[in-house]
């Protein structure tokens, strides 16, 4: 492995090249972990798990630039045809060396003239340079106690600068910042909020597969795919001029494409070194970019329809990145990750209210077309940022993968993807019973019933989640879509049966000797006993499949004597 150091390209001038210097943290196949360069990055893909950056959003911020690079230097692939030769091909990134050799000017992260992702002698009006804390995201807002970094990022080697740098140009934050000589937007030295870097509005999703040879190419769209817009104008950062104080002239035009999305400039940057790394950085604000109906350009992210948008540009139609819940797992959004995007509209004509990742639509093309075996396993990893306080901090990063079959994402036949989603639709149901219970159980002890009930609904779910996932994963061609959602719903009552029990079992005796509780229909006498009974009806009713070959549940009539609540009968004193 190289030594991460500038070496010098005249006296005192330093470079640090990343075409040949190693700063791209992996995880080989065994288990060990290095840093590459990108030449060897590409070289070695096969060897490759998947890369391991500071952060999970720096890992998809990298692997959107070694998209773009495989892209430019492929000049495609153009269709089917030539991304199943590239599937199939030993050595399918082998253009990539001599593309890095033709660029390597603008690889340099310390080039006086077009640095790297930089704008050269960006300053202010006073020459001020700023900590490294405004690019290296891990540095917790507030919270120096809870880091290695209790000093802030005070100097980093250029390796890690050349990470933060892409970082910053996907992920940084919103908020004031410092006004730039020769930024007309800057006022009174201040440049202002302009929004979030361009990767931090999306839900990010990405397809990984058993190496980063497979992610590289699983990611790869084609220009006849229809699922991204193509241009001829269409290049990465290094192929344009090197960047300027204030916004690129040609904005009202762009993006042309991914290669042109995937290493958007949102900011301008420049970092400030020494021959031992980088102490310093000025950081502005650069092109801006409204992520309203962006969807037929940005691949690797879910939208959803914003009535409240539409409503504020006057437009009919307006789709918003559909960005992660930090505190929902992935697998309860199976939903909006597969459903076919080409069902765009729904009953009445209408748009639809959500589209899945451009990216899932060419997944499904490769299934479809059977470029790939329906049986291909694939993990679809979702990443995001969560800011807080006004944009102006990441409060914390989110990222999950779910893997899956390709089969499930298929637009022939959707009955195993069906079920898939309807497995999640049933694990909702059981937990939202579940949640029922734990506030019965409270109300019924006479305490407050809203803590309990979301407690209980994440316990539930956080059981869940590991039988979910192991579900899901073992789906194969052939299964029987009655028997997987049976086995899914025995599994969902056995857990949260279980659960239910112990809530029971725990309650304390104001809760068994019970009370009278008030509700919209009038009064009813509330226990743990007709709580608990009420709870067993419940789940058999919501999770039907697992009660195959057994007594049903009580009839409708029968079964309404146990409901409680505003939207519940009476219970019999």
């Amino acid at each position: 492995m190289k030594v991460d150091q500038a070496v010098s390209r005249t006296e005192g001038e330093p470079s640090f090249d990343l075409t040949d210097q190693p700063w791209l943290p992996v995880q080989l196949l065994d288990g060990s972990e290095m840093e590459l360069s990108l030449r060897d990055v590409f070289q070695r893909a096969g060897e490759i798990r998947r890369l391991t950056g500071d952060l999970p959003t720096q890992d998809f911020a990298l692997i959107r630039l070694l998209l773009a690079i495989l892209q430019d230097a492929l000049e495609g692939p153009q269709d089917m045809d030539e991304w199943a030769e590239l599937w199939e091909a030993r050595a399918p990134f082998e253009a990539v060396s001599g593309y890095l050799d033709q660029h390597r000017h603008r690889f340099d992260l310390l080039d006086p003239v077009a640095p790297f992702f930089q704008t050269a002698r960006l300053r202010t009006a006073k020459d001020e340079v700023f900590s490294l804390n405004r690019i290296v995201a891990d540095v917790p807002n507030g919270e120096p106690f809870f880091t290695m970094r209790a000093r802030g990022a005070q100097r980093i080697s250029f390796a890690e600068a050349a990470r933060w740098v892409v970082h910053a140009q996907a992920y940084d934050t919103s908020g004031i910042k410092t006004g730039v000589v020769g930024d007309e937007r800057a006022k009174a030295g201040k440049a202002y909020p302009q929004g979030v870097a361009w990767a931090g509005s999306l839900g990010g999703v990405l397809a990984e597969g058993a190496t980063l040879r497979e992610t590289l190419l699983l990611n790869l769209i084609t220009a006849e795919s229809g699922m991204v817009a193509v241009n001829s104008k269409d290049q990465p950062a290094w192929r344009r001029p090197p960047t300027a104080p204030g916004a690129a002239p040609d904005l009202a035009h762009r993006p042309y494409g991914v290669r042109d999305l995937y290493t958007w400039q949102s900011r301008r940057l420049l970092l400030h070194a020494d021959t031992g790394g980088v102490h310093g950085v000025v950081l502005t604000y650069g092109d801006p970019l409204a992520p309203q109906n962006m969807h037929t350009r940005e691949p690797m992210s879910g939208w959803r329809r914003s009535p409240a948008q539409e409503k504020k540009l006057g437009q009919p139609l307006v789709y918003m990145p559909r960005e992660h819940d930090p505190g929902r797992a992935a697998w309860r959004g199976l939903a909006a990750l597969i459903a076919p995007r080409a069902q765009d509209t729904v009953a009445g004509g209408e748009p639809a209210k959500a589209l899945r990742p451009g990216i899932v639509g060419w997944l499904a093309q490769l299934v479809n077309e059977r470029v790939l075996p329906r049986g291909t396993l694939i993990r679809v990893r979702t990443y995001g940022a969560v800011y807080g306080t006004q944009q102006s901090v990441i409060d914390e990063t989110v990222e999950d993968g779910l893997l899956m079959a390709l089969l499930l994402l298929s637009d022939s036949d959707r009955r195993l993807g069906q079920v898939a989603v309807d497995a999640v639709a049933d694990a909702e149901e059981a937990v939202t019973v579940l949640g029922y219970l734990a506030a019965d159980l409270a109300q019924a002890g006479g305490t407050a019933a809203e803590a309990p009930k979301d407690t209980a609904r994440d316990h539930g779910f956080g059981m869940l989640d590991g039988h979910y996932r192991a579900w899901l994963g073992a789906i194969r061609d052939g299964d029987d879509p009655q028997a997987l959602r049976t086995a899914w719903q025995l599994t969902v009552r056995r857990e949260i049966a279980g659960i239910g029990a112990a809530l029971v079992a725990a309650a304390g005796e104001a809760a068994w000797q019970g009370r009278v509780i008030d509700h919209a229909k009038g009064q009813s006498w509330l226990n743990a006993a007709s709580a608990d009974l009420r709870f067993r009806s419940r789940l058999k009713e919501r999770l039907p499949l697992a009660s195959s070959g057994q007594p049903q549940p009580d009839s409708p009539a029968a079964a309404t004597e146990y409901e409680c609540g505003p939207d519940s009968p009476k219970v019999p004193a």
